[in-house]
C-alpha cells in the first residue's frame, strides 16, 4: 500500500510530538528514562524538543495525515542549544545520572541518525512506519549520493524486525544494568565502498 509522505512543517510539530509521545507511551527506553511523575508530559515536551532540533538541522518526515513521523540527523548537525539541553536536563530531573553513566556506541563517521520514528497507536501495522522510514533513507541516499550510512538505537527487539527488512544490522547491544539493552543498529552506505 502506497502513502504519502511529506516533509514537516513547524505547524505540524505539536501534533507530530503528540503523536510520538502516544507511540512511545509504553516503550521501555522512555519508561526507564523518564521520570514517572508526570511522565506523559515529559515525554510530550522531550519529543517537541527533539522534533524542532532535527527540524532546522536534519530531515522531519510526516505521512500527509500526521499518522506517522521520523525525524533524522546528518552527521554534522550541531548539538541542541544550551536551552535545550538546560530543558532536557530538567524534564529527565534524577534520571539524567542514570543516561550519562550509559556509554552507547556512536555511529560511524558521516552517518546520519535516525533519531526517532513513531506511528499513531490506532494505525500500527498498517506499513506507516516503515513508509516513512523509506522515505527518509531515499532522501538521504539523494542528499549524499549513496555515500551515507545511516544509524539508530532501540530497546525494543520487535523494531530490530522491522528495521533488518530496511536494510540494517544489529552491530551492538549494550546491557543496563538497571534499564533496558540498547541495540545500535546501522544500514550501510547504497553505494559500496563508502560509509
Amino acid at each position: 500500500m502506497n502513502h504519502s509522505i511529506r516533509p514537516a512543517t513547524t505547524e505540524d510539530l505539536d501534533d507530530a510530538a503528540g503523536l510520538l509521545a502516544a507511540a512511545f507511551h509504553d516503550y521501555p527506553w522512555t519508561r526507564w528514562s523518564i521520570p514517572a511523575e508526570g511522565y506523559s508530559e515529559r515525554l510530550e515536551e522531550l519529543q517537541r524538543l527533539y522534533l524542532a532540533h532535527a527540524l532546522d538541522h536534519g530531515l522531519v518526515l510526516v505521512e500527509s495525515q500526521l499518522r506517522a513521523v521520523a525525524a533524522f540527523l546528518p552527521p554534522n548537525a550541531p548539538a541542541p542549544t544550551e536551552a535545550i539541553q538546560e530543558r532536557v536536563g530538567e524534564l529527565l530531573g534524577e534520571r539524567l545520572a542514570l543516561l550519562a553513566q550509559l556509554s552507547l556506541p556512536a555511529a560511524a563517521d558521516g552517518a546520519w541518525t535516525l533519531e526517532t520514528v513513531g506511528v499513531d497507536p490506532a494505525d500500527q501495522g498498517a506499513g506507516l512506519g516503515t513508509a516513512v522510514i523509506a522515505a527518509g533513507l531515499e532522501l538521504i541516499d539523494e542528499r549524499s549520493s549513496g555515500t551515507a550510512g545511516v544509524a539508530l538505537q532501540t530497546s525494543a527487539t520487535s523494531n530490530e524486525r522491522l528495521y533488518q527488512r530496511l536494510g540494517f544490522t544489529t552491530a551492538a547491544a549494550t546491557a543496563n544494568p538497571s534499564g533496558p539493552v540498547v541495540y545500535s543498529m546501522a544500514r550501510a552506505a547504497a553505494r559500496a565502498g563508502h560509509s
